[in-house]
């Protein structure tokens, strides 16, 4: 088939999940790739050198033709300026892109803001291109829980041009079972939403065993490690992990919470594991992606958690994946999607979030099994990623998504 991406970041910028690699896999397995996306900005907001803004850039990256189109580039705090990147773009791209690129059979909206709707709307009405469009956070849900907008004006406008896309997209695809059942509440039909789970970089979590000093440097040494690796924002509610570890010091000495990472929460946990005087807890900064699959590998137990919100109830945090694929048991606690799905592999302990006396329990039923049993519950969870969430297991399931919508 001839595919036609539309993507608001693309590689240089970080983007794995349907960036460079995904188009590189399809060309790959036959197909033609053509990209549109924007000048390289982000995480920083900054054009990445070597690049400037200019009417259409266009590059051949590892064989796939990319299309360059005019963004205002921001990623600040700031909601305007935030919006006006996410405009800048898709209203280049629709106005120039029906003009220039070649025929294509499908087209796909990867991940990014509800905006580039916009562009795969204009060309589905001027070349006939159907589109499948992809969500991986649900728009206006997410800007709300994010604090980009409260639910007023801007809300209702954003929530109107998100079902006006829905009923122009030829397949929607979702990356979580309760996204699926949101949609049909929006009355999306049933048989236009497909789940495909997400899969993880690989690569950044494979290798060897970890060194033997390793756990020694960390203080891991001797210890039985429950690891949080990632953000610690204010979606991570992190001070009922905290209590859990106070309540776990109290009746056991062996288990420790290891933290690692960054966050806007990270100094106010530090305090608060002081003020409570735990001695069962470990701050490390966060640490580059060459080293986090050694570390994640020296836990033994790994641990997911999200404040209780009914939109991260229908989502799949992403290092679930990662935790599955790794083969190490799991301690999920947020509710909804990812504790189903835990529960599917077989991979581990799910529990209430936010709730301090259910996660000190999971951490301590995971202490008292088996090593063996442990072991069993890591294989499972890492057999059940390379049946159902690899990524050539996704590739396939996306090709057939792209089949449909060309109505193949």
């Amino acid at each position: 088939m001839r595919i036609l991406f539309i993507a608001h970041y693309f590689q240089p910028e970080p983007n794995f999940f349907f960036g460079l690699p995904f188009a590189k896999e399809l060309a790959r397995r036959g197909h033609s790739v053509q990209v549109l996306t924007g000048f390289p900005n982000y995480p920083g907001g900054r054009i990445y050198e070597g690049y400037r803004i200019r009417l259409l850039q266009t590059e051949m990256m590892e064989g796939i033709p990319v299309y360059r189109f005019p963004i205002y580039p921001s990623h600040d705090r700031s909601s305007m300026k935030r919006t006006l990147c996410y405009c800048s773009l898709s209203a280049s791209m629709a106005v120039m892109a029906p003009w220039l690129v070649r025929k294509a059979d499908v087209a796909y909206v990867a991940q990014g803001p509800a905006t580039l709707g916009l562009p795969a709307t204009v060309l589905r009405w001027l070349r006939g291109i159907p589109f499948v469009y992809n969500i991986q956070d649900l728009w206006p849900d997410t800007l709300v829980s994010t604090g980009m907008f409260s639910k007023g004006r801007g809300y209702t406008l954003v929530d109107h041009w998100c079902r006006q896309v829905y009923r122009q997209a030829a397949r929607i695809v979702v990356i979580a079972p309760g996204m699926k059942r949101l949609l049909q509440e929006r009355g999306v039909p049933e048989h236009k939403i497909e789940v495909i789970y997400n899969w993880c970089d690989e690569a950044l979590i494979g290798g060897g065993q970890a060194d033997p000093g390793l756990k020694q440097r960390l203080g891991m040494e001797g210890k039985f490690n429950v690891v949080f690796a990632g953000n610690m924002g204010k979606a991570q509610a992190m001070d009922a992990v905290i209590e859990a570890a106070g309540l776990v010091g109290e009746v056991n000495s062996e288990i420790q919470f290891v933290f690692i990472g960054s966050g806007v929460e990270v100094d106010r946990l530090k305090q608060r594991a002081c003020e409570l005087n735990l001695h069962n807890v470990l701050f490390h900064r966060r640490k580059p992606v060459s080293e986090i699959g050694a570390i994640l590998r020296a836990a033994d137990v790994l641990l997911v958690h999200l404040r209780k919100d009914p939109l991260f109830a229908a989502t799949i945090p992403s290092k679930t994946q990662a935790y599955l694929a790794l083969g190490r048991p799991i301690l999920m606690a947020v509710e909804g999607d990812a504790s189903d799905l835990v529960r599917a592999a077989r991979a581990g302990e799910c529990c209430t979030p936010q709730d301090p006396r259910a996660i000190a329990d999971a951490a301590l039923r995971l202490f008292h099994l088996p090593a063996q049993e442990r072991k069993q519950i890591g294989e499972n969870g890492a057999a059940f990623y390379q049946r159902e969430l690899a990524f050539p297991v996704a590739v396939q399931r996306y090709e057939r998504a792209f089949e449909v919508a060309a109505g193949r």
